[in-house]
């Protein structure tokens, strides 16, 4: 995708703007994922706080990125060209909603709150006056979604940003006053940190904010600001990568933990309380039900487990900041002969005696679902124990079973295992956790990775309706084809094959890589070939993969990551 200047750009041209319209928008977040791209090595070199692991500047890149991809998908959408183009509101929104998806790091998700504040304000006017209040409520709102903040950082920045145009004026004025006011407090971060200060160098991401700034001038001046010198060699960095200097050279916690989640703003008051006693660095940012989390943890397990909590999260990234231990030794056996425990093992409820061997082969205790019977506390409590190890991960793959399941696992404590309860709503959910399970890795590490691949996953089913009944697609006639996609029926049909195809289609709207067939002995004979043979030829990019439930599973699941 290019992101030169079009010829529609005044600012190629060397023109000045008066208005930041969606056409500004779209250049500025082309310039500015230019700018990052050139200047993330350069950034990621003096990133010492809060933790110098030298990601800053590639994380700032990677977000802007999101953004301006977003943009993109804007105006390239049908009916973007003519007297149907987006307008700025469409513009600095898709920028906001891009940045908040892609998010990276520290510095990352603290820009997608200064776009998103800014997107507030520009939704309603694009003049200069609009730009000095736009920069004003992104300071402020970012600033309100750290849950410590300090001084010499980004933050510090995007105040004098905002103070350095508080007074108004044409588009360029603001833009170039705003540059200057973040650029005189960016040379200064080295005497407000003092760990920026023992390293001879400036904040990282307040340099990127800076050359986001500096994008935003040459797009309505035509003319880019005076680059900024070059940064000295970092001095006194830590010894080794990971070793946290957010609290003056002190040892930090050992876990990055990111995920999006999709939550009440009255249970993301709850998380923050959470997550801000479990470990530091916390930003939140976002709103309207969707949220980017950043925390710095020691245990990952447990920042993940408080936003399933909270809501749903998903695209789930967990980033170990020094090098890890040496891994503890793996029993491949459940038991020897003298009945020791095995190091860790996977509890997955499941529909289906095919499926449950398929997963049993995988390695997994397995516990059969009967039509109608769903496994109470007692036998989700004695699958564990048959495990037979001191650590378990419990896959209920039934949103009806997370209470049993919930009150098995704290008993399973009780008795001295450790448990981890992935919440799995669904069998193909299930499949994906267990296929990226690796026993070789610390618990919490496993457990992250695992629930990130169910998250991942979304999941439908199919079913013959028993009697007429009312669902959220309309009324329902017995013997009717149900499509149910995350547990509401969205399709009712006659042919359990076109529904099938109708479900897929739906889900594969908003994407996917891999599609998860799971066909029961009661499908029809060729289901599997037609539905394989539908997304070869009309998602060339998408993968399939076929499993058999064998009898006691509904006639098809389907799974979508």
């Amino acid at each position: 995708m290019s992101r030169a200047p079009q010829p529609s750009d005044p600012a190629a041209r060397g023109d000045e703007r008066l208005v930041l319209d969606a056409e500004a928008v779209r250049a500025w977040s082309a310039r500015t994922a230019e700018a990052l791209g050139r200047e993330r090595a350069a950034i990621d070199a003096i990133n010492v706080f809060p933790v110098a692991d030298g990601d800053t500047g590639t994380n700032l890149y990677l977000t802007a990125d999101a953004g301006h991809r977003a943009v993109e998908a804007v105006f390239a959408a049908p009916g973007a060209a003519g007297a149907s183009a987006p307008g700025t509101a469409d513009a600095v929104r898709a920028l906001a909603h891009g940045a908040l998806l892609g998010a990276r790091g520290n510095s990352g998700t603290i820009l997608s709150q200064l776009l998103r504040g800014m997107a507030a304000v520009l939704a309603d006017g694009a003049d200069g006056d609009h730009l000095a209040r736009a920069l004003d409520t992104a300071a402020t709102s970012a600033r309100a979604a750290v849950a410590h903040p300090e001084e010499g950082t980004i933050l510090t920045v995007a105040s004098a940003a905002a103070a350095g145009c508080a007074d108004g004026g044409t588009l360029p004025e603001v833009a170039r006053k705003a540059y200057d006011g973040a650029r005189t407090a960016l040379e200064a971060t080295p005497g407000q940190l003092a760990v920026l200060g023992r390293a001879g160098v400036v904040d990282a991401g307040g340099q990127g904010l800076v050359t986001v700034l500096g994008a935003l001038v040459e797009t309505v001046t035509g003319r880019a600001p005076e680059p900024l010198p070059p940064s000295p060699a970092v001095r006194g960095l830590p010894e080794r990568p990971g070793e946290s200097c957010g609290h003056d050279g002190a040892q930090g916690p050992g876990y990055e933990v990111l995920y999006l989640l999709e939550a009440e703003d009255a249970a993301v008051d709850l998380l923050k309380a959470r997550l801000d006693a479990l470990g530091d660095s916390l930003v939140v940012v976002g709103g309207d039900g969707l949220w980017n989390v950043h925390v710095h943890v020691d245990d990952a397990g447990a920042a993940v487990e408080a936003g399933i909590e909270a809501g749903r999260p998903h695209r789930i990234r967990v980033t170990h900041f020094a090098a890890a231990p040496a891994p503890a030794r793996v029993d491949r056996e459940p038991a020897d002969a003298r009945g020791e425990r095995a190091h860790r093992a996977v509890v997955a409820v499941l529909p289906g005696e095919g499926l449950a061997g398929l997963c049993a082969e995988a390695g997994a205790t397995t516990l059969q679902a009967r039509p109608g019977e769903p496994p109470t506390g007692d036998e989700l409590l004695d699958a564990v124990r048959r495990a037979h190890a001191r650590e378990v991960v419990l896959l209920p793959n039934d949103t009806d079973l997370r209470t049993a399941a919930a009150s098995a696992a704290e008993r399973a404590r009780a008795e001295g295992i450790r448990v981890a309860l992935i919440p799995t709503r669904a069998a193909v959910q299930g499949i994906a956790a267990l296929a990226v399970h690796e026993p070789e890795r610390s618990f919490d590490e496993d457990v992250v990775a695992m629930t990130a691949a169910a998250g991942a996953t979304r999941y439908a089913e199919l079913a013959v309706a028993a009697r007429q009944s009312f669902t959220s697609a309309g009324v329902c006639q017995a013997g009717d084809v149900l499509g149910l996609i995350e547990g509401d029926v969205a399709v009712i049909g006659q042919d359990l094959t076109a529904t099938a195809r109708t479900v897929l289609d739906r889900m594969l709207q908003a994407g996917g890589e891999l599609v998860t067939l799971v066909v029961a002995d009661s499908a029809p004979p060729g289901l599997a070939d037609t539905l394989e043979a539908h997304v070869r030829r009309g998602y060339l990019a998408v993968d399939t993969v076929t499993y058999h439930a064998g009898e006691g599973a509904p006639p098809l699941l389907v799974g979508v990551e």
